[in-house]
């Protein structure tokens, strides 16, 4: 019996470590063709794609950088993400907790409606109509408007689950000693929900920087383009130049990567935390 179990244990072992090389080879397979076609030159890709770049051509970067005018599409892109991410943090923050406490008449009634928003699809072309009779077509503050309202949905989600894994004595506690609503959010639940607000700010970010259907419909001028719009600008101009496309690739992707990799211990925790209820 003692053999038989060990013979299973040790199928089970290489049956994992066989499953787990496939997955990281389809996840990432296709990030290291692209990370190897950006430093060939093209003349190499047109020839030996599948080889090793011989020699690096780090001048992609620097002409796919200066070909598709990064840099204000860059700026574009970090203001975009960034106010749409805080604003829609602090009005989930606020909206969530009242109702994650119970604090206000059909709580549950109002969690069941804003919740309900995640499984809508996004309805572009009311959205066009509206922007265009807002005045809010093809500029800044229109676009940041339908990103914190996407974002907005899925913090609130996050959030009433996170807050109702706090105490609720923290709450009489803070009232007892003259704690204020708003200094009571800031000094003691911000401390305390700092993995579910990284973890908001993640995804959050993510939807925005990546997004291309949204500056697509909402946005004409090429000075108000994000990043993700200048790429296909890039791929529009560039010719079939796959490897200064797959540099442009890797510049838009790079501050996500770096911000995951820096953050991912809060992304855990809040995502594990924000799915327990108390």
């Amino acid at each position: 019996m003692n053999s038989m179990g060990s013979d299973l244990s040790k199928n089970w072992l290489r049956l994992s470590i066989t499953t787990g090389l496939v997955v990281m080879i389809f996840y990432f397979g296709p990030l290291f063709y692209v990370v190897n076609i950006s430093l060939q030159s093209q003349q190499q890709f047109l020839t030996q794609s599948m080889s090793l770049p011989s020699p690096i051509s780090w001048s992609n970067f620097t002409q796919a950088w200066q070909e598709a005018s990064m840099s204000s599409y860059f700026m574009n892109s970090i203001v975009y993400t960034v106010v749409p991410t805080v604003v829609a943090l602090v009005f989930s923050v606020t909206l969530a907790f009242p109702i994650s406490r119970r604090y206000i008449k059909g709580s549950r009634q109002l969690h069941a409606l804003l919740t309900s928003g995640m499984f809508f699809p996004v309805a572009l072309i009311p959205l066009f109509i509206e922007s265009r009779m807002l005045n809010l077509y093809n500029n800044r503050l229109g676009y940041m408007i339908l990103h914190i309202e996407d974002a907005m949905v899925f913090g609130f989600f996050l959030f009433v689950g996170y807050f109702r894994t706090i105490p609720k004595e923290l709450d009489e506690s803070a009232v007892l000693d003259g704690c204020g609503y708003l200094r009571f959010l800031l000094v003691i639940v911000a401390p305390l929900a700092k993995p579910a607000l990284v973890t908001m700010a993640i995804y959050a970010g993510i939807q925005i920087w990546n997004d291309l259907i949204g500056p697509v419909v909402f946005l004409a001028s090429p000075s108000l383009y994000p990043l993700s719009r200048g790429l296909f600008a890039l791929y529009g101009t560039t010719a079939g130049q796959w490897t200064l496309l797959a540099a442009g690739v890797l510049i838009a992707a790079a501050p996500l990567i770096i911000a995951f990799l820096f953050f991912q211990r809060y992304f855990i925790e809040g995502a594990m935390a924000g799915a327990v209820k108390s």
